[in-house]
């Protein structure tokens, strides 16, 4: 129940009441013959993404280093898996600001966590799918875990579509609000960094958890109360 206090509290900032409680489907639709997978992205950055240039700036190369990717999946499949309601979040930490559009993407290394609930086909088809969609982001993947993951982006009560909450037990918590008025520091603002993969209705939001718990990587971190989050939906 505090889980789905939390968000209601995020959601609440963008003037909602109402939060959609999690669902995993327990069974799936027939695919026939549609190669299409489509689903839900959240994303955030040790950086504002939603910033002026000046605070950009000032943050380049000293920020913006980690990132987390989630795709979750609502329909289709992937090299013939069924990957209907499973999830997948890449973690990622490189060797600049990623996201510099002066810069090529930094070397880089990954921690993928896997939803546990994938069998050992749906596993492989969802870090084949996630290293197809982050590209050269994956390139160096360091540790695969598996874990419990829930994904709830973009929820009926959040007309504004920036309301997220995504954890992976133990390992990866994410929760998002809408932008508002207070968010707004230099009155220049605009969406600096674009996303670190390709994805339709992109909305920038407010991080107000951003938090990875694993190995792999060197590091752990809580990246909230910025604005470094990326919400939108994903097709391929």
């Amino acid at each position: 129940m505090k889980v789905f206090a939390l968000l209601a509290t995020a959601c609440g900032l963008c003037g909602l009441l109402a939060v959609s409680a999690f669902h995993r489907p327990t069974t799936s639709p027939g695919i026939t013959g549609n190669p299409r997978i489509t689903g839900d992205y959240v994303e955030i950055r040790s950086c504002d993404v939603y910033t002026g240039p000046c605070f950009a700036n000032g943050e380049m190369r000293l920020e913006g280093q980690e990132a987390v990717l989630t795709w979750a999946v609502r329909q289709g499949q992937w090299q013939g898996v069924n990957l209907y309601g499973l999830n997948v979040v890449a973690v990622v930490k490189a060797d600049g600001t990623l996201g510099d559009v002066r810069r090529d993407p930094p070397p880089a290394k990954a921690v993928l966590v896997v939803d546990s609930a994938a069998d050992a086909w749906q596993k492989d088809a969802l870090i084949e799918l996630a290293r197809h969609l982050a590209g050269p982001l994956l390139k160096n993947v360091v540790r695969v875990e598996r874990a419990p993951i829930d994904v709830n982006a973009h929820p009926s009560s959040c007309p504004a579509m920036g309301c997220s909450l995504v954890k992976a037990k133990g390992l990866v918590e994410i929760q998002t609000r809408c932008l508002g008025g207070k968010d707004h520091v230099c009155g220049n603002e605009e969406c600096y960094y674009p996303p670190l993969t390709k994805i339709d209705q992109a909305r920038p939001a407010y991080t107000v958890v951003g938090l990875f718990q694993g190995k792999g990587l060197g590091l752990t971190f809580d990246e909230g109360g910025r604005r470094s989050a990326y919400l939108g939906t994903f097709a391929e």
